[in-house]
């Protein structure tokens, strides 16, 4: 082995648990957003709510980049990022849910407690995240969900029936796309999300402002998401027999 091996070797490592550290400040984000919450400043909230996506978007992608589980076998990712996704992805927009009145009175303890157990559910289920790279059932976006009923002032009464529906259609086993592994029109899809990230963060940056237009425009987005999660997938192929 030359000297430059164990260099090389030496990155490698360092780079996988880069990785694994990035996906760890998903914790610190959730955190920040709570504190965010709790003093009532949810455009702050709902940023940091939008840069955890963002990490979560990406770790992933790198952790298969770099081969983390060949240079940095001793930690379990997926279980890393399962745990901070619910805290990220639930938890905190739960928070958001119960205090920021966004739902009808009386509602709100109900309305987080909801989500709390059906996405405890949604993530246990051994395929949830499917072998084909879909989500079953819907995927949890509770954050993405509170951006839209903040930003869009949604009527707390239609968003109380918006947080039913979609618990409901928790247990429906609809796969949904995972933007990131995608197949089916994968570069659409990856610039579209992009663009509709950059779009929904200014929106943010306007709250308590926003214009309601824009985020009624994004909502395309949303329409070729599920459109590209109803369209009918190719089977798998059958790996051959030994």
């Amino acid at each position: 082995m030359t000297s430059a091996q164990p260099r090389s070797l030496l990155l490698r490592r360092i780079l996988a648990w880069s990785v694994h550290l990035l996906t760890a400040f998903s914790a610190v984000w959730g955190f920040l957003a709570l504190l965010a919450v709790q003093k009532g400043d949810y455009r702050t909230a709902m940023l940091i709510m939008v840069a955890s996506i963002v990490t979560d978007s990406l770790d992933g992608t790198l952790a298969r980049l770099l081969n983390v589980k060949k240079y940095a076998p001793g930690i379990d990712g997926a279980l890393l990022d399962n745990i901070l996704d619910y805290f990220t992805y639930v938890i905190v927009p739960a928070y958001a849910l119960y205090v920021a009145g966004i739902l009808p009175e009386g509602w709100e303890l109900a309305g987080a407690l909801s989500i709390l157990l059906t996405s405890a559910y949604q993530f246990s289920q051994v395929d949830a995240k499917t072998d084909d790279h879909y989500f079953k059932g819907f995927p949890s976006y509770w954050n993405v969900v509170v951006v839209y009923m903040l930003t869009m002032q949604i009527p707390p009464w239609i968003s109380l029936g918006i947080l039913v529906a979609l618990n409901v259609l928790i247990f429906v086993p609809v796969k949904y796309v995972y933007p990131s592994r995608t197949v089916t029109a994968r570069r659409w899809t990856l610039a579209l999300t992009i663009l509709y990230g950059a779009v929904v963060t200014y929106a943010i940056l306007q709250y308590p402002q926003t214009s309601t237009w824009l985020m009624w425009v994004t909502l395309v987005y949303l329409l070729y998401y599920v459109g590209l999660s109803l369209w009918p997938k190719k089977p798998r192929k059958e790996e051959p027999a030994a």
